[in-house]
């Protein structure tokens, strides 16, 4: 049986997630069909991460930032049925972006000597 930090239950574990998903609603980026990762400012370290993505990811994220800017241009959000959900939101820019910064962090480093 796993281990827990002392004062740990799981209905505070069940809390917890329940303040998550409330939170990731609040934001509202999920009415109009956009994941979280799709919210990040497009930096120079975020263009490169972007430019690496599989072309089908890729694609998909165009289609969910034309959709969500016609949304917002038209103050509408989708039915409820399409908006994206807290346990479909995959971080599927994060690693692309997290080996570019890495990269871009060494590349400074060999510069310095």
């Amino acid at each position: 049986m796993a281990s827990r930090a002392p004062g740990y239950s799981t209905a505070t574990g069940r809390l917890m997630l329940g303040v998550r998903k409330w939170y990731y609603n609040l934001c509202g980026f999920n009415k109009l069909g956009l994941m979280r990762d799709d919210t990040i400012y497009e930096d120079s370290d975020v263009k490169e991460a972007l430019r690496r993505l599989p072309e089908n990811v890729y694609n998909d994220r165009t289609f969910r930032m034309k959709r969500a800017f016609d949304l917002s241009m038209k103050q509408q959000i989708l039915p409820k049925d399409q908006w994206t959900k807290y346990e479909e939101d995959v971080n599927y820019l994060t690693p692309y972006l997290e080996e570019v910064i890495r990269e871009r962090k060494e590349r400074e480093e060999w510069m310095k000597k």
